[in-house]
């Protein structure tokens, strides 16, 4: 597929449907873009659906059907949106370390394909608000998902994802105690944290049977 030039174009690419719940146009909403009349598309679309198609299937589908709705606040980024963002230090990094993160298109320097989206799981916010403890989804995502890189932010319990071709499995956070929860060496990477997050898990559950 080329770089859409026209509206019907880029209704096209915005009707590709990446797993069995989202679709290429859930990728490209961008606030930074809507606001300087910068537009979110990809120069390379077949790349950038290839890469979000396996960040959908096989990480954000099993969030989904496991705690319901994931809303998407931010996900695929052209070069043109994550340079300007970066320049007007709106919380973006520079494009050659966005590559295979936000910017899909873009293979890293070493030649793997990847793909980022920052989410909220709506099931989980509520808990989040009450408790603050945020490690609770961090450490299932670690417990039940494919390995993938996380990050999480203090509002909503908003989250980066990444898949990536050579995945990580590493845990950070902006949100208190910052830094480093786990990676690779670390003494609580192995094993299940099941105890972390028992009490999310028993509220989510109760809250989903008296619906």
């Amino acid at each position: 597929m080329k770089r859409p030039n026209s509206v019907k174009a880029l209704e096209d690419l915005g009707r590709v449907r990446l797993s069995k719940s989202f679709f290429m146009r859930d990728m490209l909403y961008s606030e930074v873009g809507n606001f300087f009349g910068v537009p979110n598309i990809p120069d390379d679309p077949d790349l950038a659906i290839e890469a979000a198609s396996r960040l959908c299937t096989e990480l954000l589908e099993p969030l989904q059907d496991r705690f319901g709705r994931i809303s998407i606040r931010s996900a695929f980024r052209s070069c043109e949106v994550n340079q300007l963002c970066n320049e007007k230090q709106l919380g973006c990094s520079r494009n050659e370390a966005n590559y295979a993160a936000h910017i899909y298109d873009r293979r890293d320097a070493d030649g793997f394909m990847g793909a980022t989206a920052s989410i909220v799981v709506n099931g989980f916010i509520d808990y989040y608000e009450r408790t603050g403890h945020w490690q609770a989804l961090a450490w299932w995502i670690h417990d039940h998902l494919p390995p993938c890189n996380t990050y999480f932010f203090p509002k909503l319990a908003a989250f980066n994802i990444r898949w990536h071709e050579r995945p990580g499995r590493t845990i950070k956070s902006y949100v208190p105690p910052k830094g480093v929860l786990t990676q690779p060496g670390m003494d609580n990477f192995d094993g299940s944290h099941a105890s972390e997050y028992a009490d999310f898990i028993a509220e989510f559950e109760k809250g989903s049977s008296s619906i």
